[in-house]
């Protein structure tokens, strides 16, 4: 996988710097949060593989944070490890009941809380719950999200391709591929705060393919907005050479140089007002036809 995200969120500033020194040595990202309204923030624009949760914090406790966190569609997968002075069975029972996924006391092994974090991590990616790249959920989650819904009115399924992918992971490597699937994947919660709610569901299902699920009235808005900025954005991601020309090339099949073009997004949605559906399988199927299409219409 790249590297991990670690969200600390810790008010004595002498243990959160601690924290990121040693986990950033570690090849880990780390964002540091000094209160639970802070994290909770921050969570909302940067998805961390996983959370370090104190629970003495100065405006709202832990407790409250994770409460928060296991209640919001968009969060609710990350997993949190707890980190206190408390060490009482009442207070670890507290955090467990809340969802937290383990809990260690002050002081701490900073050996054993990396491998706690190591654990954690390894688990949601082996239940198929996160992706390893850009730490959104995937598989079982999007499949749950999926059921919850198709019984509902009122929603848009969209999925979401990230077109000529493949030729610039051909040329720019994995390193610099894997640092575009986590780019828009932060692009699609920068869009969906925009646009949509925090209810919202951002998905990664797999490769150069994400997915949102969000309010029916919402995902028009959200789709252009999301086209348009990743077609500014993601000129960043390429040289100089291959902006201005407006291409890149990139070998074939067959391993000839070709030019291929800059990559954007496709999106196809799909709803209960225009679609019927039996079965979950139907809803992905279907939106991922509607987004063919409209792509090579666009391309005609």
């Amino acid at each position: 996988m790249g590297k991990a995200r670690l969200c600390i969120v810790e008010d004595d500033v002498d243990i959160a710097n601690m924290l990121r020194i040693y986990f950033a040595g570690q090849g880990y990202e780390v964002d540091v949060a000094h209160r639970g309204n802070d994290a909770l923030e921050l969570t909302r624009h940067v998805m961390p593989h996983l959370i370090v949760l104190d629970i003495m914090l100065p405006d709202v406790d832990g407790y409250e944070v994770c409460r928060t966190l296991r209640t919001q569609t968009r969060t609710s997968h990350i997993p949190v490890i707890f980190l206190t002075q408390k060490d009482e069975r009442s207070d670890k029972l507290q955090g467990l009941e809340l969802g937290a996924d383990d809990y260690i006391t002050k002081p701490f092994d900073i050996e054993e809380l990396k491998l706690r974090i190591h654990n954690a991590i390894a688990r949601a990616e082996r239940e198929a719950l996160t992706d390893p790249t850009s730490g959104l959920p995937t598989g079982r989650l999007i499949e749950d999200q999926l059921r919850r819904i198709i019984r509902t009115s009122g929603w848009a399924f969209m999925d979401i391709r990230v077109n000529a992918f493949d030729a610039f992971k051909d040329v720019y490597g994995f390193i610099a591929a894997n640092d575009v699937l986590r780019f828009t994947g932060m692009l699609l919660g920068d869009v969906v705060d925009e646009k949509g709610t925090l209810n919202d569901f951002v998905g990664h299902a797999g490769g150069d393919n994400f997915v949102i699920i969000t309010a029916e009235n919402s995902a028009s808005g959200i789709k252009t907005r999301l086209i348009e900025r990743f077609a500014e954005e993601i000129l960043t991601h390429y040289n100089f050479m291959d902006r201005q020309n407006g291409f890149i090339m990139a070998p074939d099949d067959k391993g000839q140089m070709q030019r291929a073009q800059l990559m954007s997004l496709s999106i196809g949605v799909v709803s209960p007002s225009t679609h019927s559906f039996s079965d979950i399988r139907e809803i992905t199927e279907i939106a991922s036809e509607v987004r063919r299409q409209e792509t090579s219409a666009a391309s005609r």
